[in-house]
């Protein structure tokens, strides 16, 4: 089940979702229904694209504010989930990728400001290193930030939490501090909370303002980074109706 997820998801989202549209209307071009499925796909693909779009589309996933660091310091300890390694043949095998770096660099942070011990979560979901351990590497050897727990089996985030309470809630620690991006924290608030656990919630990667003297044009025009943006975004649209349906 976990690899069709995998693989649905990565067929639906984009940029494959609309390219998929495109090629079927280019097979089906002599028929209304194939110049339909073309211009569908375009447009999707285009607007998608937009930054505009993608801040809409973000807006939408989630609103949280930032960490509240009064509540933080009544939490117990502070949980960093995991969002991906990669390897790097610079650093001679796996470390972070980029979506855990931004949540491992947030969460020393939030660890320096509060003084609460870490737990990271996140284990090897295609083989390899664990998300886990390269996080802990990461914390402690480059942002100087001990590690108390390292949770290294979940390969998602209901996973992360089924995992972490394993850990903590033995211990009497219930009220966490919550590291992840903006886009993904109501799925995960929700995993955790139904885990047993309080919430304080810490989300990074939110999206900022627009800067005052920012054309409208460079709003509108499509970029690689406004369609992550919806990705992420459409992605956890999905995921969470896939959590609430049981799936």
């Amino acid at each position: 089940m976990f690899l069709f997820k995998k693989i649905f998801a990565a067929l639906v989202l984009p940029p494959t979702g609309p390219l998929l549209l495109m090629f079927a209307g280019l097979l089906l071009w002599r028929r209304r229904a194939g110049r339909w499925l073309l211009w569908t796909g375009f447009l999707s693909l285009v607007l998608l694209a937009s930054p505009l779009v993608s801040r809409a589309l973000l807006g939408l996933v989630d609103d949280t504010p930032p960490l509240d660091y009064a509540q933080a310091r009544a939490a117990q300890a502070i949980v960093i989930l995991g969002g991906g390694v990669r390897h790097a043949p610079e650093y001679g095998g796996d470390t972070v990728g980029r979506l855990t770096l931004e949540r491992v660099r947030y969460g020393a942070w939030v660890a320096k400001r509060t003084g609460l011990p870490v737990l990271v979560s996140g284990g090897s979901v295609y083989g390899g290193t664990p998300e886990a351990e390269a996080m802990r590497q990461a914390l402690e050897q480059e942002f100087g930030v001990p590690v108390r727990w390292v949770e290294a089996r979940s390969r998602n985030t209901r996973q992360n939490a089924e995992r972490t309470a394993e850990v903590l809630l033995p211990q009497g620690i219930r009220r966490i501090v919550l590291v992840a991006h903006s886009f993904d924290m109501p799925r995960a608030r929700a995993e955790f909370e139904a885990a047993g656990f309080e919430t304080v919630l810490a989300p990074t990667g939110m999206p900022g303002e627009w800067p005052e003297e920012l054309p409208l044009a460079l709003k509108l025009i499509p970029n690689m980074a406004a369609l992550q943006g919806s990705y992420f975004a459409l992605y956890e649209l999905l995921a969470d109706a896939a959590r609430r349906l049981g799936i």
